[in-house]
């Protein structure tokens, strides 16, 4: 089952508090997807691991995949697919299980 919602937030520009956040849960993962005033963000948390991926505002620049939204940067990729084979790995799942709200489907060059 798809849990999706996305709420406002007060954020001003150049504040990194997100001024959005849309959030889905299936197979276990929960996934939130928010821009702040310098990256989009993709994090998925399990019961074992978490995991981000982030881009650029401007949603051009190469995907930075962490073990968390402020972790330190692991590895970059061009194409949103091989983010989440690794976002994936850091899980412990396969990509095909990690939920990806609408927003961030278009993540990746």
């Amino acid at each position: 089952m798809t849990e999706e919602e996305s709420t406002p937030d007060d954020a001003t520009p150049g504040d990194d508090t997100p001024a959005e956040t849309a959030e889905t849960t299936e197979n276990g993962i929960t996934a939130r997807y928010r821009e702040t005033a310098d990256e989009r963000v993709l994090e998925f948390e399990s019961d074992r691991a978490t995991a981000a991926v982030a881009q650029n505002v401007e949603g051009y620049a190469m995907l930075k995949v962490r073990p968390s939204a402020d972790g330190d940067e692991l590895e970059r990729y061009y194409g949103f697919d091989m983010a989440l084979d690794h976002a994936a790995e850091l899980l412990g799942v396969s990509p095909h299980d990690l939920p990806v709200p609408e927003d961030a489907q278009d993540m990746g060059m």
